[in-house]
């Protein structure tokens, strides 16, 4: 069950999507998990519209498979998208930075720093959401400073199969603490204008999960697409991997 209330005074598509996209990228909902529309509508106290809306959307970030007299069910990750995204993402962060350094803010920078040691309480916890939420802050707030919240958007509307590959890398393939210090990284090399250094450690730190893909398909092998890209629909157990409890459960969908 859904144990949370949707605001009725926001648009309810966008709600339902972000709820039901972090539950598959967190593995709450995995591969070849049935999603209903109707038991869906009931749970979250909405008619069944806004839901087939939301199960639209979530289809066309590759995350869901709607077939026809069938049924929706959750799509195994795609190598080939993560790639795709990274490539995209990697483009656009390097070109914000372009824009950024040397016309950020100095509130700006404190913010960032604050982030990056609530990252660091968050990884010695460990709380992978958590740090999860905070790393997504901390990118978004270089688009946002610089005026590029679009280009965000862009990358937010592309990046959900890379998503699912990051959080799975947290608990151990790529360690949170490492993160956060690349992350200051890029930040130090940005408040002291370097350019150059800043997009090398951007770069670095966006194939971080690249580089340990292999392992985790290894790990996981039931969440990713066979070499033939062929998806499955059969129900599948959620990974063994250690999380903290979400403050908004999702059971049996």
């Amino acid at each position: 069950m859904f144990a949370v209330r949707l605001n009725q005074r926001d648009a309810v598509v966008p709600q339902i999507y972000g709820l039901l996209r972090h539950a598959i990228v967190t593995t709450k909902l995995v591969p070849g998990q049935c999603l209903s529309e109707k038991n869906m509508a009931e749970q979250l106290g909405v008619s069944r519209q806004p839901v087939r809306e939301a199960f639209i959307k979530l289809a066309e970030a590759g995350l869901v498979e709607i077939r026809p007299q069938r049924g929706t069910f959750v799509m195994k990750i795609s190598v080939k998208a993560v790639e795709n995204s990274r490539f995209v993402r990697e483009a656009i962060e390097l070109a914000i930075l372009d824009e950024g350094v040397g016309h950020v803010s100095p509130t700006f920078l404190a913010i960032q720093r604050d982030n990056i040691n609530r990252q660091r309480v968050a990884a010695q916890a460990p709380d992978f959401e958590a740090f999860f939420a905070l790393d997504e802050a901390f990118h978004r707030g270089f688009a946002e400073a610089v005026g590029c919240g679009h280009a965000w958007k862009v990358i937010e509307n592309d990046k959900a199969q890379w998503d699912r590959v990051r959080f799975l890398t947290l608990p151990k393939a790529s360690p949170m603490l490492d993160l956060a210090r690349q992350h200051e990284t890029i930040l130090d090399a940005v408040e002291q204008r370097r350019l150059g250094d800043a997009k090398a450690a951007m770069r670095t730190h966006l194939r971080e999960a690249l580089k340990t893909l292999a392992v985790v398909v290894a790990e996981h092998p039931q969440l990713f697409e066979d070499e033939t890209g062929h998806r499955t629909g059969g129900e599948l157990s959620a990974p063994a991997i250690p999380r903290t409890p979400y403050r908004e459960p999702i059971g049996q969908v």
